[in-house]
């Protein structure tokens, strides 16, 4: 498009030509992503797991505090975005708000006593994402001369200003790897908890490998309530707003939350548009009106952007009576894209 405007006849029609152009651009860009926004649907979910309020897997749904945080693949499987990749997520919970992730970089059964390069999972800390306090950390093969290596009772006995800086080599966890109780053979086990992203990168470069458990609540009754699981367990805020429960009211429509993708202010998405209150709004003929106006807009500006097509074509044709003839040859005084 920019060498439309670089080159220039001595009759000034280049220039005349790209001006209209760019008009014809300006009317025609507002009617697609009209269009678009319009066509855009809400999915409810991706492969067995269910996606609602407050996320979403099209822009636009959910609330914008989770924006681009989870993914569908192509395959259908739903995936979390973090600064240090992308991982599955193996379950979704909305009673209990958290999310179940897997690291495939992590140490796992099969690996046994064979270490596989590691990276430390990490989360951003500006979002409304945790690491649930449910995690335990295992970390194998460290250097007993770079990472305190001791149990951690006896070891916070003697020295209770370290004792949160000590891997726990006495743990359950290490006694009992879940799945696979007696897989490792000379490998040494200890237990971390990571205070930040920075400290389980500084542990890594200490250890052979690490892995995450987390605690898996049953139901049953204590102690025997939980169990350990491999993975990750992130907790997460439901952001819950009087807009947002009025527009999912069945009796008032039954829309979906949402929210504008250019400001990020609320919206209710409804079958027959976006609007700011819910569904069937009926107090203020405005709200209903303003579908209305969001439809005749796009049904206006589609009528201008034929106008200009139009237009432009005449206009085109005018323009080419008076170019000069090229014999049919497309050169830099007649192209036209």
């Amino acid at each position: 498009m920019a060498s439309l405007c670089t080159n220039r006849t001595l009759s000034g029609t280049r220039s005349s030509t790209c001006s209209f152009f760019f008009l014809i651009i300006q009317l025609i860009l507002p009617f697609l992503s009209l269009t678009a926004a319009q066509a855009s649907r809400c999915r409810t979910s991706c492969g067995n797991i269910p996606i609602n309020y407050p996320f979403g897997i099209d822009d636009g749904c959910g609330s914008p505090y989770y924006r681009h945080m989870l993914v569908c693949s192509d395959s259908g499987k739903l995936e979390l975005r973090t600064p240090s990749g992308r991982y599955p997520v193996s379950n979704l919970s909305y009673s209990d708000p958290h999310i179940l992730v897997t690291d495939p970089f992590m140490w796992n059964c099969q690996d046994g006593d064979n270490f596989r390069p590691t990276r430390p999972f990490s989360l951003d800390t500006s979002t409304h994402f945790a690491l649930s306090p449910q995690n335990d950390y295992l970390f194998f093969n460290c250097s007993e001369d770079d990472v305190i290596i001791q149990p951690k009772p006896m070891f916070c006995e003697h020295f209770p200003e370290r004792c949160d800086s000590s891997c726990d080599s006495a743990s359950y966890l290490c006694r009992h790897l879940p799945q696979c109780p007696s897989v490792l053979s000379v490998t040494s086990c200890c237990s971390y908890y990571p205070k930040a992203t920075e400290s389980l990168r500084l542990m890594l470069k200490y250890c052979a490998s690490y892995t995450s458990v987390y605690w898996r609540n049953i139901g049953e009754p204590q102690p025997y309530d939980q169990v350990p699981e491999y993975g990750i367990r992130i907790d997460y805020d439901i952001p819950v707003t009087t807009r947002c429960l009025q527009c999912q009211d069945i009796l008032k429509g039954g829309g979906t939350c949402g929210f504008d993708i250019q400001s990020q202010s609320f919206l209710c998405l409804c079958e027959e548009g976006n609007i700011t209150t819910y569904c069937k709004d009926h107090r203020l003929s405005g709200h209903h009106g303003r579908v209305r106006v969001i439809a005749g807009t796009v049904t206006a500006v589609s009528a201008a952007g034929a106008f200009g097509i139009g237009a432009g074509i005449w206009y085109l044709r005018k323009v080419r009576v008076k170019a000069p003839v090229t014999c049919g040859v497309q050169s830099n005084e007649n192209r036209l894209f």
